[in-house]
């Protein structure tokens, strides 16, 4: 299906046991349109445009994590980096006070589609994005900045350079209550040490890393190779 400029496709998303979502993502990897130049001006290549859109193993473990978690009303949650918002969704259909957060343009759009598509009403969306020296301007990110503080954050394949742990572990300290957990699932990219150590200096103690092995149903024949990391400051340790 063509959508101004890019195409999409339709799939249902096996997440948890006896629990899925109908997701609309982008084709392929191949897609790209950013007629105004907003993308770019957020630092965003056409190579990586159409990362957010695709469905990640990554994602769906995370979102399966939180299918699992029990569900705490007075609890703000912020997931970061949220592409398709898989494990927002799945956290907002089960009740939970959740603020889904990326830097793409397109984001706020597809998760309102897919929130639609899954008779879900729209749900809390903010753009946060690390490692920019500018204040990204309201007319390329389509939502307002990201500026309140959370009880847990969570993350799905975000150490996916060098420069992530700094940068990423400073995004979350600014957006973290004083005491807070993090969540972030890591596909073994090899920069946990680096952002182990720069979650320490803001107080945050690794407090467990649990390899996740089961294969995502429908996102190909190999088993998934990562890991479940759990960060906590304050009393929530």
């Amino acid at each position: 299906m063509m959508m101004n400029g890019f195409g999409t496709k339709l799939q249902y998303v096996s997440i948890a046991e006896g629990e899925g979502l109908a997701i609309r993502s982008l084709l392929d990897r191949h897609q790209y349109y950013d007629p105004h130049g907003a993308a770019a001006r957020l630092g965003i290549c056409s190579a990586s445009w159409p990362l957010f859109g695709m469905v990640w193993p990554s994602g769906v473990q995370l979102a399966a994590q939180l299918a699992r978690r029990p569900v705490c009303h007075r609890e703000r949650i912020l997931e970061i980096g949220c592409g398709l918002g898989l494990a927002s969704l799945v956290a907002h259909r089960r009740g939970a006070r959740i603020t889904a957060s990326d830097r793409h343009p397109l984001a706020r759009r597809f998760l309102d589609d897919n929130a639609g598509l899954n008779g879900l009403a729209p749900l809390k969306y903010r753009h946060g994005q690390w490692g920019i020296a500018h204040r990204p301007c309201s007319e390329d990110t389509g939502a307002d900045l990201l500026s309140a503080r959370y009880d847990l954050i969570v993350g799905s394949d975000l150490l996916y350079d060098r420069d992530a742990p700094q940068a990423l572990a400073f995004f979350i300290d600014d957006h973290a209550l004083p005491d807070a957990e993090v969540w972030l699932v890591d596909p073994d990219r090899g920069h946990r040490p680096a952002f182990t150590r720069e979650m320490a200096a803001y107080g945050f103690e690794l407090v467990s890393e649990t390899r996740l092995g089961r294969r995502p149903e429908g996102l190909g024949r190999r088993d998934y190779k990562g890991r479940m990391l759990v960060y906590r400051r304050g009393t929530a340790q």
